[in-house]
C-alpha cells in the first residue's frame, strides 16, 4: 500500500508498506521520465525541528528537509499548497497535479520531509528505542510547526510584515491521511486539506484488501489467481527452493515472506493501475493450457521486480533489522509504524481468498516481535479513538478513491457536507488517480488521465477538488482558517 510526496527508494516489504512505499515514497518514473520534467524542483532547504513535541523538558532538535516551488506564486497573498511527504525519502516535489492546481490558484508549493525518513533521521541508529519518536501524531506536529516557521520564512523573503496567506493541505495514502488529521487536529492553520486515497481509519485484519484484490481482478482472472496460489502452496510443501528460484526470490527463507511478495504482485496491479499487465496473459495461459507458475513468475520477475521496481530485500526480514540509517532505512521505519500505530494486516479471508491462508494474524506478529522486539504490537484502537476512523469529526476535507483500489476500505467513502467524498471509477482508477491519471504508475506528468479507461470520470472529480479549494480559500480569506461559519465572523478589513 505503500500509500503514497516523496519517492524514489525502494519497496518496503510486505502489505501496507508496499501501498504506502510506492505510493508515496517513489517517483514511479519510468525511465523517459526520469528527467527536468518530474520534480518541480529537487532544491533542498532545512530547518531545526522538535524532536518531541510532547515533552515539556526534551528541547533536543533535529534537521529537517524541505522544497519550496515559487514558479506560480502570486505575490504576496497567494495560497500556500502543503504537499506532505509520507513515509520514504523526499527527493524534491514531484510535477503531478498539484502543480495544475498551483498554476490555477498562484500558489507556492512547499513539502516538507517526513520525520527519520530519507536524510531527516534524528539518530544515527534507528534501534526499536530511537524509534520512540516516530509516530503519525508527531509527524502532525512537525507540519504544525514547519508551517509557522514557514509563513515568516516567506515573508521575510519578500519583505513582508504580518501576512498570513490562506492554506491548504494535500496528501495521498498515508500521507493523505496525514493531510486530513492534519485538519482535524489543526482547522486554524489550513483552510481545508485533500486526503487523496487517505488511509484514515486504521484496521487489525485487513481481509477487504484481498477481497477488493479478488473484485477489481474480475471472476475470469481471480480464479487463475487463486489456482496459481494453490499451487505454489504445494511446491512449497515439495520442492520448496526451486518454486522460490523460479520467481527470482531464492533469498527469502522465510515461506511466508515468499508468499506474501507474490500476494502483493498481484495486488499492484489494481493498485496502481495495470491490471491488463497482469491479467491478460494469465487468462490467456490458462486457455491456452500453459503453465501457469511460469507465467506468473514471469510477471513477478520482469514486471514487480523488473520494471516497476519493488526489491526483493525488502521482504526479508533480516533486512528489516538493520538499524543503520541508509537507502532502504524506510523499510524498516514504516513497518515501525505499522506495528504501533495502523497495522493493516493483509491476511487472507476466510472464503475467496486470493492470497495464501498462510498469510494470517500470526504471521504479522510474529514479524512486529522478530523486528522490534517483545511488547511491540499495534494499537489500532487507541488511534482511531484518536483521530476518529471513518467517523472523522473534521470538516473542509475532500477523500478521493480510486474504484480498483484495495486501500479504499481503509478510507471514508461516505460523503457529507463538510467532508465529501468521490470515488473515480474507471478500469485503471486506483491509488491517487485524482493526482498521478492513469496508470498511477510510473508518473503522468502533472497528472494526466488520458490513459485512464474514463478520463471524463477523473475530470468530474478534479472539477469537485477544483470547487471546494476555491469556495473554501475565499471564505478562508474572509474569515480566517479555523472559523467553518464565515457569516458569524467579521474581519477589520470588512
Amino acid at each position: 500500500m505503500g500509500i503514497f510526496s516523496g519517492f524514489g527508494y525502494p519497496l518496503a516489504h510486505l502489505l501496507l508498506f508496499l501501498s504506502f512505499f510506492l505510493a508515496e515514497s517513489r517517483d514511479f518514473l519510468s525511465d523517459q521520465h526520469r528527467g527536468n520534467n518530474a520534480y518541480l524542483t529537487r532544491d533542498e532547504h532545512w530547518f531545526n525541528q522538535t524532536l518531541d513535541h510532547f515533552s515539556p523538558t526534551d528541547h533536543r532538535k533535529f534537521r529537517q528537509r524541505f522544497y519550496e516551488f515559487l514558479d506560480y506564486y502570486q505575490v504576496p497573498k497567494g495560497p500556500i499548497f502543503l504537499k506532505i511527504c509520507g513515509e520514504s525519502a523526499c527527493n524534491g516535489i514531484v510535477n503531478d497535479y498539484i502543480s495544475v492546481l498551483a498554476k490555477k490558484f498562484g500558489a507556492a508549493i512547499v513539502s516538507l520531509e517526513h520525520r527519520y525518513y530519507g536524510k531527516s533521521s534524528p539518530f544515527k541508529q534507528l534501534t526499536t528505542n530511537n524509534l520512540r519518536f516516530l509516530s503519525s501524531k508527531q509527524a502532525l506536529f512537525d507540519l504544525a510547526v514547519f508551517r509557522q516557521y514557514y509563513q515568516e520564512y516567506l515573508n521575510a523573503k519578500y519583505n513582508i510584515s504580518e501576512t498570513e496567506n490562506p492554506w491548504f493541505v494535500f496528501g495521498v495514502s498515508y500521507s493523505g491521511a496525514l493531510s486530513a488529521w492534519f485538519r482535524l487536529k489543526f482547522p486554524h492553520l489550513t483552510c481545508g486539506s485533500l486526503a487523496s486515497s487517505g488511509v484514515v481509519l486504521a484496521i487489525y485484519n485487513f481481509k477487504e484488501f484481498d477481497q477488493q484484490v479478488g473484485d477489481s481482478a474480475g471472476a475470469e482472472c481471480k480464479a487463475v489467481l487463486q489456482e496459481i496460489t494453490n499451487l505454489v502452496d504445494e511446491k512449497l510443501q515439495s520442492d520448496g527452493k526451486s518454486v522460490k528460484k523460479l520467481f527470482g526470490a531464492a533469498k527469502l527463507q522465510n515461506d511466508n515472506d515468499f508468499l506474501y511478495l507474490l500476494a502483493d504482485a498481484a495486488a499492484i496491479a489494481f493498485q496502481y493501475g495495470n491490471p491488463d499487465v497482469l491479467c491478460s496473459p494469465l487468462v490467456d495461459a490458462k486457455k491456452n493450457g500453459s503453465n501457469l507458475l511460469e507465467v506468473y513468475a514471469n510477471y513477478v520477475r520482469n514486471y514487480y521486480l523488473g520494471k516497476f521496481g519493488a526489491s526483493l530485500e525488502s521482504y526479508d526480514q533480516q533486512h528489516l533489522k538493520n538499524i543503520t540509517p541508509g537507502e532502504n532505512s524506510a523499510d524498516r521505519l514504516w513497518w515501525f509504524q505499522v506495528c504501533t500505530e495502523v497495522a493493516y494486516f493483509q491476511v487472507a479471508p476466510k472464503n475467496g481468498t486470493v492470497r495464501s491462508p498462510n498469510i494470517d494474524t500470526r504471521y504479522h506478529l510474529d514479524l512486529c516481535k522478530n523486528i522490534f522486539g517483545e511488547g511491540v504490537y499495534p494499537d489500532v484502537e487507541m488511534t482511531n479513538i484518536y483521530y476518529g476512523g471513518t467517523r472523522i469529526a473534521g470538516s473542509k476535507i475532500v477523500f478521493t478513491n480510486g474504484s480498483q483500489d484495495p486501500w479504499r476500505h481503509a478510507s471514508k467513502q461516505k460523503s457529507s457536507e463538510d467532508l465529501p467524498s468521490y470515488l473515480i471509477k474507471c478500469h485503471n482508477c486506483g491509488h491517487g488517480s485524482d493526482l498521478r491519471g492513469c496508470p498511477q504508475s510510473p508518473l503522468n506528468i502533472e497528472g494526466n488521465a488520458e490513459k485512464c479507461t474514463s478520463p471524463e470520470a477523473v475530470q468530474k472529480v478534479r472539477q469537485q477538488i477544483i470547487q471546494h479549494i476555491d469556495l473554501w480559500l475565499s471564505q478562508c480569506q474572509a474569515t480566517g482558517p479555523g472559523d467553518d461559519e464565515p457569516a458569524l465572523r467579521m474581519t477589520a478589513s470588512s
